[in-house]
């Protein structure tokens, strides 16, 4: 399944907002059939097809699964653990897609111990 490429672009375009030496330790790789964005090799969004991907802390995943636009992730019909999806209405805004982001690289932080 191809993935959005202007969500790839507005992705790369608000990860040049955040500081060094976090912008430069983010890189970009083929997964899940789409793109994913990893921090350090820990992943912190993606795209698949026209949906962003977001790792999620799990003491967060309840109020995050509440929002409107917000499913839970499945793959080959099995529910990942600390993953969601979101839809092209979930982040049109720059704000919305840089909390994302956000919520994303938190995860990865988090994992990582940083």
């Amino acid at each position: 399944m191809p993935f959005d490429p202007v969500l790839a672009e507005r992705i790369r375009l608000t990860l040049e907002e955040f500081p060094e030496p976090l912008r430069s330790d983010i890189s970009e790789k083929k997964m899940f059939g789409g793109l994913a964005f990893l921090l350090r090799g820990k992943m912190t969004v993606g795209i698949v097809g026209d949906d962003l991907m977001v790792r999620v802390l799990g003491d967060k995943m309840k109020d995050v699964l509440s929002e409107e636009s917000v499913r839970p992730m499945d793959f080959n019909k099995k529910p990942m653990k600390e993953f969601v999806f979101v839809s092209p209405e979930g982040c049109v805004s720059e704000t919305c897609l840089r909390r994302w982001l956000e919520l994303g690289i938190e995860h990865a932080r988090h994992k990582l111990n940083l």
